[in-house]
């Protein structure tokens, strides 16, 4: 498996990881492999666009949605 060196990490940041690393009884390693394991794991804008221009397509037309919504205002 190949290792990630990050280089420059201000000395707060690497003492506040290893604070919240040892609140979660992980090593600093563990936790931030879990933290970069999360992040991947999330979608990025361009992959929820990409998920929502797909679900999101249609066969309606602008009549069909005019209708329903007249329809809809004629229940009331």
């Amino acid at each position: 498996m190949p290792a990630i060196t990050i280089r420059d990490v201000p000395d707060d940041t690497v003492n506040a990881l290893k604070v919240r690393a040892a609140q979660a009884g992980q090593s600093l390693q563990a936790y931030a492999l879990d933290l970069l394991a999360r992040e991947v794991g999330k979608p990025t804008l361009a992959e929820m666009a990409t998920r929502l221009e797909r679900e999101a397509r249609t066969e309606l037309s602008t009549n069909d949605i005019l209708d329903t919504i007249e329809d809809g205002r004629n229940r009331r």
